[in-house]
């Protein structure tokens, strides 16, 4: 094989352990910055990763109505997600190049959604299938925001290779288009949605439905969906970073890398703050919220396709 397909096997990997390792380290400032919001201690920063490497020990439980589709769900919920990772820029150009397109994007992003329907419908649990049945209602109208964003990218790059939508931000050129600047409030407006945090958790709800769709898991397959939410929240905020900001494109590794982790942050902290200071919103509350949301977005493609 050619040097240039392992150089690029070598930037999805390292985008991976990236995700793999930066994601608990990300959880445990929205804990920690949660707790002293609500005028607590909290726990160490460290926190998640003890969690994860607890749960990983303890004995593997299957207690659902169909055991294969739980160990499905668990490895395709992790599994999309990191997929995921390794598309997106961290601080360089995008690590498979030109492997990849929007629509393959699209499709790691829905699956994303689909291994909580599984896991749900696999438990057979009461609350399970509640949470199933939230989660089915809120990806019918938070994915499709999803793939206009990339797909308002798509028209910008005038090409489907992901390199070409995710190399260069909506914003890096001499005008911000209208539909970019629409967009991005769109985008902002749901982040809370797709990581699936406080006021949008109405899926997993622990103090209404016992966490939902999970509520049957433990032990590996409980730490495995736990490690995907934790990821997902940082490759979501990588995502929206890589699409709409210009700031670290074109600089030298270190600090690329740097001014790309920087902003991650910043949403990261946007998430927390968010979560800590409302309360969850009603299932109907939500669908609402979302489709003014998705109205908006189609608002905004449609200024992509006549040039704005």
């Amino acid at each position: 094989m050619s040097e240039g397909f392992w150089a690029v096997l070598g930037y999805g990997v390292l985008n991976v352990l990236l995700a793999l390792a930066a994601a608990p380290l990300c959880e445990g400032i929205v804990r920690k910055i949660t707790a002293r919001i609500q005028s607590r201690k909290g726990p160490p920063l460290r926190q998640p990763y003890y969690d994860l490497l607890k749960l990983l020990g303890k004995e593997d439980i299957e207690a659902g109505e169909s055991p294969r589709m739980q160990r499905m769900a668990a490895y395709l919920s992790l599994g999309a997600t990191l997929t995921l990772a390794a598309l997106v820029p961290m601080g360089g150009n995008a690590p498979l190049d030109g492997w990849a397109d929007a629509i393959l994007l699209v499709y790691l992003l829905t699956l994303c959604g689909v291994s909580t329907l599984l896991a749900g419908l696999a438990a057979g649990s009461p609350y399970s299938l509640i949470g199933a049945s939230r989660s089915m209602m809120t990806m019918l109208t938070l994915e499709p925001i999803l793939a206009v964003a990339v797909i308002i990218g798509a028209i910008e790059a005038r090409s489907l290779r992901l390199d070409a939508i995710l190399g260069a931000s909506l914003f890096s050129g001499p005008g911000w288009p209208l539909a970019g600047l629409v967009m991005l409030g769109v985008m902002l407006l749901a982040l809370q949605a797709f990581v699936e945090r406080v006021p949008f958790d109405v899926g997993e709800a622990e103090t209404e439905i016992m966490e939902g769709a999970l509520v049957e898991y433990s032990g590996p397959k409980l730490a495995l969906f736990k490690y995907a939410r934790m990821v997902r929240l940082f490759v979501y905020c990588a995502l929206v970073v890589t699409l709409f900001s210009p700031l670290g494109r074109g600089w030298v590794f270190p600090l690329a890398l740097l001014a790309f982790l920087a902003q991650t942050l910043v949403l990261v902290l946007l998430v927390t703050l968010i979560g800590a200071t409302h309360a969850r919103y009603r299932i109907d509350q939500a669908i609402r919220y979302f489709a003014v949301l998705l109205a908006v977005s189609v608002g905004a493609l449609a200024l992509a396709a006549v040039g704005f």
